[in-house]
């Protein structure tokens, strides 16, 4: 019985070792973010105040009128990089999610499945239908999940292209 304990702690510590890997790339995106967004604010504001300077020298309405469209075109550039840039850090973090997650699919239903094949090894139930419609399910679970990672991956990749031949 306890080397059947010890093959579930060991499964269990693999799923956490998983769920940590993803908790600290969730974090390390996070900082990321954030401070692209910072970065982005204090240039953003920088270049408020130099061009509210700029504005209150203008010698007329028509230039006041070409300082405000160019500060407002770049403000609209700055903002569309920064939005850029997190959609870049959203794609990668999204593939390394759907790569890690997979894996731990691939290898925990591999896991499991053992773990199961050993735990009913020697009981009168022992029914091989039993263990192979386990498996199956375990599969088809997989295949899904991969699925839907490739779909969601396809489409957002082509949001983000889009987004991009709209700003031309």
């Amino acid at each position: 019985m306890a080397s059947k304990q010890e093959q579930l702690n060991e499964l269990q510590k693999k799923n956490l070792e998983a769920a940590m890997r993803l908790a600290q790339m969730s974090i390390e995106n996070s900082q990321r973010i954030m401070e692209i967004q910072v970065n982005t604010a204090k240039r953003l504001f920088e270049e408020g105040v130099h061009n509210a300077k700029a504005l209150s020298a203008a010698k007329d309405p028509q230039g006041a009128m070409e300082m405000r469209a160019s500060y407002a075109q770049r403000t609209t550039e700055e903002m569309l990089a920064c939005a850029r840039q997190i959609a870049e850090i959203t794609a990668s973090t999204q593939a390394e999610f759907g790569r890690l997650v997979g894996e731990q699919l691939s290898s925990g239903s591999t896991d499991m499945f053992e773990a199961m094949q050993k735990m009913f090894t020697g009981m009168p139930i022992a029914d091989q239908n039993a263990l192979g419609a386990m498996q199956t399910a375990m599969d088809t679970t997989r295949a899904a999940f991969e699925q839907m990672t490739r779909a969601s991956t396809q489409a957002f990749q082509a949001f983000t292209q889009q987004g991009g031949k709209g700003r031309r």
